[in-house]
């Protein structure tokens, strides 16, 4: 999971939710929120290559719309084809071997998709 600044700027890495069960997954979701007074949600959406959707992204989608009817925050989807690719690659070349092994990829793909909808979405 990722968050940006309150002027939607700047996306950093914020935390990992460990998958447990939907319910335990959207209780902590909708409890960050709550907490960092979120105003809106972007979900990366995992298509395919060929930027069909698969199983995985029926998943996300099925998951996104139960999150929707436990918040009142708007949701949007955001492509997160090679996010992974590209976090690994980053923390490659910003952080050492030591802290790489550290590091949480999925919290910065999470932030690297976040990151191309602030880009893209000027003002929000």
């Amino acid at each position: 999971m990722a968050l940006s600044d309150p002027q939607g700027i700047l996306a950093s890495p914020f935390t990992i939710i460990y998958c447990r069960d939907e319910t335990a997954d959207i209780e902590a979701i909708v409890s960050i929120v709550r907490q960092n007074q979120v105003e809106q949600i972007i979900v990366g959406l995992p298509r395919s290559m060929n930027g069909s959707l698969g199983k995985q992204a029926e998943k996300v989608k099925a998951f996104t719309q139960e999150l929707f009817k436990h918040t009142e925050v708007a949701i949007d989807f955001r492509d997160e084809r090679l996010s992974t690719v590209s976090a690994k690659r980053l923390m490659q070349a910003t952080t050492s071997k030591k802290n790489r092994q550290k590091a949480k990829d999925d919290a910065v793909a999470a932030a690297i998709i976040l990151q191309g909808y602030l880009d893209e979405t000027p003002g929000q």
